[in-house]
């Protein structure tokens, strides 16, 4: 499995509302990428199809996700940042350790997150506690995905 590492990218523009006036707002996108400078050509590749006008990238921040858990479903139109906690068992002591993580669901409301996120979940060992589940404002995520022709660096089958 790929290390991702998530950046929230910015966009503000000038958005034609249904009334016909103009009005500037500032929409969230989640990215894959290996850098700022590379989340910020990315945010702006994926974006230029869909915008008609000038539009900027007002911030960017890391995102700390350690999975995603897409959805082709047309109802799942949100995402939503859970946090999962793992307990251990310390062998030595006997004492629970909790660690938790933050992931990413895509579903169409609350329930369906907490149903979804069990689904994703259900090939791991690790007992996990769902601590909290929280809609975000995020628009959509451009996962990275290779090029058809890109060569890996390590061919197996020459080795």
């Amino acid at each position: 499995m790929a290390m991702h590492t998530w950046f929230e990218c910015k966009i503000r523009y000038e958005k034609t509302m249904e009334n016909g006036m103009l009005k500037k707002v500032t929409e969230p996108y989640l990215v894959d990428a290996l850098s700022f400078t590379e989340a910020e050509a990315r945010i702006i590749e994926e974006m230029t199809p869909y915008m008609s006008g000038e539009f900027t990238v007002s911030d960017i921040k890391r995102a700390n996700y350690s999975e995603l858990f897409p959805s082709d479903e047309e109802a799942a139109d949100r995402w939503f940042k859970c946090k999962l906690i793992f307990i251990t068992l310390d062998e030595k002591s006997g004492a629970e350790k909790k660690t938790s993580t933050q992931v990413l669901v895509q579903a169409a409301d609350l329930r369906d997150a907490v149903k979804k996120l069990d689904e994703g979940m259900k090939g791991t060992m690790a007992d996990y506690q769902i601590g909290a589940v929280a809609e975000t404002a995020l628009m959509d995520v451009y996962p990275y995905h290779a090029e058809p022709d890109d060569k890996p660096e390590f061919d197996a089958s020459k080795a």
